[in-house]
């Protein structure tokens, strides 16, 4: 009781002071966050509101990166000497966030499977899987599950799924009048919501991490993967999102602005809107086939295989070498005793560094590729190096916007953004009930205005779980806090047009980035409303999940059948 009270204390005084509990080094985004107050919203909002009025991804990007650093500089300068220091900060964030190992990754990762593709256009193999999937995918409903089940298939890593998921999907729903907007839909929503939940992933070290570190804040000692596995049920957002996409496919219904983009593209062929900038040169001649080239599925299906296959070996070895040279005990003995247990898989895929086994990966297929093209003699060696480096070239504008995004995050955190919000959304006195509500609300605000979902992770789950146990000490009331955080922030991170999840998506199904925000905006809503209304109050209150859950997939139903507009009838 006496542990209890001083956790209960712990908050209060957080809630007074307006400042959270959070890791050690992070006081000067405190002592900002405190300086600043609102104005730390200011860089975010910029952003986002030039994104949606400008729909210049690249300028909005830049306009918040540069008011961020404007405003760190301000410090008594005058104004020409404060905008000299500002442009020269965002000199050197874009020069860290190039630097930084894991964004370099992520960047050379997307470049080279931009070329990977380009070599398999050229080979024939993307036009002859499109063929075969065409006849698998005989209407729109059937190229749209189709495509989720790619989606749900590509498990391991939300990045390799926008990245490979798109590119194979783009033809055949193209074929089929399928918008590039309701495409880049189904591919982001089965990337971070399937890895997020998946029980193998490059996601799941690192979930199980914050969950280890707050329980142990706590003073307890449990088995932290069963809490993992015990949120899953309780991820509303992530499991009734996958839901949503099957069901506007088998009812071929929808509404809001994606409704006029699926009409537009039934009736009209149209795919992208007249105005449209797509992020990716996906109808770039050069890389047609040659005529009189035999179409085979297996120039697409074997770098691909080679692409997956390569970053499981990847995945296992560079987490496996990971643990082995770190200090995690508990681990090293698990790899030592069962090297390729289950344990052993989770682990390692857990600790591994997806942005570089991916870009491994993508290298090795690339090479593949270009061995396969130079057998069958469909080009020569000089000449597939230059198809592939004009695959690079076409994605350049992503790793462009990519360094902004996380120049503009990293801002975002020197400024106490995420502080100032966490103390502002929770900064009252919260009844049991709401919590779980109001903690997926600060996820999802906080994911949004920052564009990353670790990001949102990291800062709230140290809070999270020593507030949820203070309230309630209930083991089962605590899984569904902790659930709130986890699919909170990826509710948030989905309608974030800043987030580079929401980047890669566009530019894997060559879309115009701001239409996919938008059109992705007023489904993620809905989604997280029913998660909210139907999922985290009734948890709140108590009840049990085989009654909330299918109730919740229910109303997801209703919803689409009843809301939703037939796309294949009528006038726009």
């Amino acid at each position: 009781m006496k542990k209890n009270f001083s956790i209960v204390m712990l908050f209060l005084t957080f809630f007074i002071c307006g400042t959270s509990v959070f890791a050690e080094g992070v006081t000067v985004a405190q002592t900002n966050a405190h300086h600043f107050g609102f104005l730390t919203l200011l860089p975010p909002l910029l952003a986002i509101i030039f994104a949606f009025k400008t729909k210049n991804v690249v300028l909005s990007l830049f306009t918040g990166v540069f008011s961020g650093a404007f405003l760190l500089q301000l410090n008594g300068n005058n104004i020409i000497m404060t905008i000299i220091k500002a442009f020269n900060m965002v000199v050197k964030e874009l020069l860290g966030s190039l630097a930084d190992p894991w964004n370099a990754g992520v960047i050379l990762q997307c470049l080279t499977i931009g070329g990977l593709v380009a070599l398999i256009s050229k080979m024939g193999g993307a036009k002859a899987i499109a063929q075969t999937l065409a006849k698998k995918a005989k209407s729109p409903k059937s190229a749209q599950i189709l495509t989720w089940l790619l989606g749900i298939f590509i498990f391991f890593d939300d990045y390799a799924n926008s990245l490979i998921v798109g590119p194979i999907m783009r033809p055949v729903s193209d074929k089929m009048k399928i918008s590039r907007e309701k495409l880049s839909f189904i591919v982001d929503a089965t990337a971070a919501p399937i890895a997020g939940i998946a029980v193998i992933s490059t996601w799941i070290g690192y979930e199980l991490s914050l969950i280890k570190s707050g329980y142990e804040s706590i003073g307890q000692n449990v088995a932290t993967y069963n809490i993992f596995l015990s949120t899953i049920p309780y991820r509303f957002y992530n499991i009734l999102i996958l839901i949503f996409i099957v069901m506007t496919a088998i009812f071929l219904r929808e509404f809001g602005p994606m409704f006029k983009a699926e009409r537009r593209a039934r009736t009209t062929g149209k795919v992208l809107s007249e105005n449209a900038k797509p992020m990716s040169s996906s109808d770039n001649e050069t890389l047609e086939p040659e005529k009189g080239i035999k179409l085979s599925m297996w120039n697409a299906i074997i770098p691909i295989l080679v692409l997956i296959v390569t970053a499981f070996i990847g995945f296992y070895f560079n987490g496996y070498s990971a643990v082995i040279n770190g200090d995690n005990t508990t681990y090293i003995n698990v790899l030592k005793s069962s090297p390729l247990s289950f344990d052993a898989l989770r682990i390692t895929f857990g600790e591994s560094d997806a942005s570089i086994v991916l870009f491994t990966a993508a290298l090795f297929a690339s090479i593949v590729a270009m061995i396969m093209g130079r057998v069958q003699k469909i080009f020569t060696l000089g000449e597939a190096i230059d198809i592939w480096v004009n695959g690079i070239k076409s994605l350049v504008i992503t790793g462009v916007i990519l360094l902004l995004a996380w120049s503009l995050s990293s801002l975002i955190k020197q400024l106490g953004t995420a502080n100032y919000l966490v103390a502002l959304v929770l900064s009252t006195a919260i009844p049991k009930f709401i919590l779980p509500s109001i903690i997926f609300i600060s996820s999802a605000i906080v994911s949004f205005a920052t564009g990353t979902s670790f990001g949102t992770m990291g800062i709230l789950m140290p809070l999270t779980i020593p507030l949820a146990f203070a309230i309630s000490p209930v083991n089962s009331f605590v899984v569904v806090c902790i659930s709130a955080v986890l699919t909170g922030a990826i509710f948030g991170d989905h309608c974030s047009p800043i987030s580079d999840t929401t980047i890669l998506s566009s530019m894997g199904t060559s879309c115009d980035h701001m239409e996919h925000v938008k059109t992705q905006l007023y489904y993620a809503l809905v989604v997280a409303g029913v998660s909210i209304l139907f999922g985290y109050i009734p948890a709140g209150f108590g009840m049990p999940i085989y009654i909330i859950l299918p109730f919740d997939i229910l109303m997801i139903i209703l919803i689409v059948r009843f809301i939703g507009k037939p796309v294949e009838q009528g006038e726009i």
